[in-house]
């Protein structure tokens, strides 16, 4: 038999009474502490909790939780216990853990809690079935693109962007690592100035959410060059980037938060890809069929062919201008590069260079 028990986001004390009834039945319980921070206090607590029959209470590693082959081999002939931080099936290692255990026959019940991802974004003013999809930014630096490629994602759709920081125990176990939000804002400033899709700037409106679930918790909110003059103290940590904001979540913001700045809209700051190449590209088509046009002869009846193809190109131009203008990009992209490959087949032909 085995248990998958949520402790939720407040140590022992957030456990529900179903969790802690369970616990005194089990022959073998552990402790993870890699999902979510567990502080030492609440990690004495619960191991003196759990101790009441001398029972074997241990606390384990992410190492060891993912192989997961000895917690099986228990639950074979025993009653184990694995006391998740939050909710015991947010993190996939559980569910992976789930899924390998039933494929085994051993029998798995699940003790729902409170999850700090739902936690904190109740705790935002955010409703959240304006969320995207949710990201987590760590140290190494390509971390950082696969966060703004999928906030960017979620803009463009108007939805809210969830950013998990990184949370890693020492060799020590003495002092956790939390990523800092600074550090994260900064990183994703970087990655913008490459991509240039004004996804992340420093006029940006990020929330910063610290240490949920505990009597000392704070949410910070304010535009990005705002937010970087800030001491957040120890985490854990989290972004929220709004997308579009109902007039009900901005005053939610308002009146939760700690505001530096006025709420603001993110998702009509946002620029596609396609966006920028067409709006690039459409003056330089127009300057360049000009100097075509130029080029030609006053009398040029000889021209005629060329002319046409002018015009055509013209005529591409103006499409992918309409296209862009009703929201098809792609359209719109399309357009603009028919009328850049009739240009340079007027270019080859005559052995022109008007880019």
């Amino acid at each position: 038999m085995l248990w998958l028990i949520g402790l939720g986001i407040e140590g022992l004390s957030g456990m529900n009474m179903k969790g802690r009834e369970i616990l005194k039945t089990c022959d073998l319980i552990y402790i993870e502490r890699f999902t979510g921070y567990l502080s030492d206090a609440d990690l004495s607590k619960l191991r003196a909790y759990c101790k009441h029959n001398d029972n074997d209470v241990n606390v384990v590693g992410r190492l060891f939780v993912e192989d997961g082959r000895e917690i099986l081999e228990q639950a074979v002939n025993s009653k184990v216990a694995l006391i998740v931080y939050g909710e015991a099936l947010i993190a996939t290692t559980y569910i992976e853990l789930f899924i390998r255990a039933t494929k085994r026959g051993i029998k798995v019940e699940v003790i729902h809690s409170a999850s700090g991802i739902t936690s904190l974004i109740g705790e935002s003013g955010l409703q959240i079935y304006k969320f995207g999809r949710v990201s987590t930014i760590m140290s190494e630096p390509q971390s950082a693109i696969s966060v703004y490629s999928t906030l960017l994602d979620n803009l463009l759709l108007g939805n809210h962007t969830l950013i998990l920081t990184e949370y890693s125990e020492t060799k020590d176990n003495i002092s956790p690592f939390f990523l800092d939000p600074t550090v994260a804002l900064k990183k994703l400033m970087d990655v913008e100035k490459d991509q240039r899709s004004r996804a992340f700037t420093e006029e940006t409106f990020v929330l910063v959410a610290s240490r949920i679930g505990r009597t000392d918790k704070k949410i910070i909110s304010g535009q990005v060059r705002s937010l970087l003059e800030i001491d957040y103290g120890t985490g854990p940590h989290s972004l929220i980037v709004p997308g579009r904001l109902h007039f009900v979540e901005k005053e939610a913001i308002c009146c939760i938060t700690s505001v530096l700045d006025e709420p603001d809209e993110n998702s009509s700051h946002v620029m596609r890809i396609s966006t920028r190449m067409v709006e690039k590209y459409i003056p330089s088509v127009k300057r360049t069929v000009n100097e075509l046009r130029k080029r030609l002869p006053t009398d040029s009846t000889q021209y005629k062919g060329i002319i046409a193809v002018l015009d055509n190109a013209e005529y591409y131009v103006q499409d992918a201008e309409k296209f862009l203008n009703q929201g098809k990009n792609e359209l719109a992209v399309l357009s603009v590069g028919y009328a850049e490959g009739l240009i340079d087949a007027i270019s080859f032909q005559r052995g022109l260079d008007p880019w």
